[in-house]
């Protein structure tokens, strides 16, 4: 018989989302060092950072359709492997002639088992912490902003003592190889959806409806806000403030602290509340960020923080109590659709990147010649400069989905309370 702990589940997969997590911080800190190394420019770099938010949707997608069928457990052995391969990988790439396909195909590789993590944990801890969702949803997600924090600390203080971005990828493996362990130890539960024995039509019939699909496109701009922000604010405060890291880490630390309270917070706004909430101080942080400089970058930082803090796993904890008959599918293919946004996003704003710096050089210049330039010269010179521009300037394009995300969840806050009043007119009548 099996005997499922619930508690040593929950440690476990906050222990393969800090591995997902740290993939992103130190990324986010090393990106600008590979692209000198390995003299790739800023749409490959975007190409490479996109790799890994669709190689993210295509498992969690997979994963949504499958786990019910095969078991959680088996999407987290894969998901194991995955990390320990992509890792591996990732630290070999300086053998290869070429640095752009190894890390390629290494963040696909970590992508897609931050996607195999994402599509067998939620539901789990859903399925282990029936009567507390939104709330243990927060908790676990609250080691996606620790691992960053984590992450960037790591890269920065290695930098420090002049330690290589290889040891910093490497630190990855110590809680890949003890997450693997523990999977790999225990007994887990079958899904809520089929422990209540929710039928795959009427599974079907729930992601077709106005409410799932009205979530599902909310999540596009709630993901990028968050994750193409973090991923790329080191490169795009580069020549605006030499804390770029400490940015991301403090954006981190603060939704660290938030996950980690979402118990009241949650139960006294209610979700959709919160998620309005979260729009407002997302426009208002960006808008700083993209305005300011000096310390005011972060307080720009804090008020961000406390914007993207709870739209991750809020957006999930909705789908999962307002919309159960989905299960796992509807909670992965929400998670899956703000991944692959950002890889679309992401990809479209490295060539803008590219773009706005070339407009600020001379005229005529080569973006190339600019950015292979040796420090100290006009030239190099020249291309921080432009740089300085082109990073606030992708920060106010990338203003307008929290201002739009505004509009949409206050009409998602006011429809939720009149259908909530009218529920209960129903049941006192």
């Amino acid at each position: 018989m099996k005997q499922i702990q619930p508690n040593k589940l929950f440690v476990a997969s906050c222990l393969a989302l800090l591995v997902t997590s740290l993939s992103f911080g130190i990324r986010a800190g090393i990106l600008g060092q590979l692209g000198v190394q390995f003299h790739l420019s800023g749409q490959e770099l975007a190409i490479i950072t996109g790799t890994a938010f669709w190689g993210f949707p295509l498992a969690v997608v997979i994963g949504g359709f499958i786990v019910d069928a095969i078991g959680m457990k088996r999407l987290l052995v894969a998901a194991f492997l995955l990390h320990l391969i992509g890792i591996l990988l990732t630290i070999c790439t300086p053998w290869f002639a070429s640095g752009f396909w190894p890390l390629f195909i290494s963040t696909l590789f970590i992508g897609m088992a931050n996607g195999t993590v994402e599509a067998a944990c939620n539901p789990l801890v859903a399925t282990i912490f029936p009567d507390n969702k939104t709330t243990k949803l927060n908790h676990f997600h609250l080691w996606f902003p620790g691992g960053i924090v984590i992450g960037s600390l790591i890269v920065f203080f290695l930098n420090q003592v002049n330690i290589g971005w290889q040891i910093q990828v490497a630190t990855m493996l110590i809680p890949t190889l003890i997450y693997g362990f523990l999977f790999l130890k225990l007994d887990f539960p079958v899904t809520e959806r089929v422990a209540a024995g929710v039928s795959n039509s009427q599974m079907y019939r729930s992601i077709a409806s106005p409410l799932f699909i009205f979530i599902f496109i909310c999540m596009f701009g709630t993901a990028i806000t968050e994750l193409f922000t973090n991923q790329w604010i080191e490169i795009l405060l580069k020549n605006v403030t030499e804390y770029g890291l400490l940015v991301l880490a403090l954006t981190a630390g603060v939704q660290v602290l938030g996950r980690a309270v979402a118990g009241p917070v949650v139960h006294k706004m209610s979700p959709t509340g919160v998620l309005l909430a979260s729009a407002i101080f997302s426009a208002l942080g960006l808008y700083m960020m993209g305005s300011m400089s000096g310390t005011m970058l972060f307080v720009a930082a804090v008020i961000f923080g406390i914007g993207i803090t709870y739209f991750w796993p809020t957006m999930l904890g909705f789908v999962s109590e307002n919309i159960p008959e989905s299960g796992a599918l509807g909670m992965n293919l929400v998670g899956g659709a703000g991944m692959f946004a950002v890889s679309v996003y992401t990809f479209f704003m490295g060539g803008f990147y590219d773009s706005i710096i070339a407009k600020n050089l001379p005229a005529g210049a080569s973006l190339d010649t600019y950015r292979s330039a040796t420090p100290g010269t006009a030239e190099a010179t020249a291309f921080q400069q432009a740089q300085a521009v082109a990073g606030p300037e992708i920060i106010n394009v990338t203003l307008v989905i929290p201002v739009i995300l505004i509009v949409a969840f206050a009409g998602l806050f006011f429809y939720m309370r009149g259908k909530k009043k009218q529920t209960l007119h129903t049941q006192t009548a």
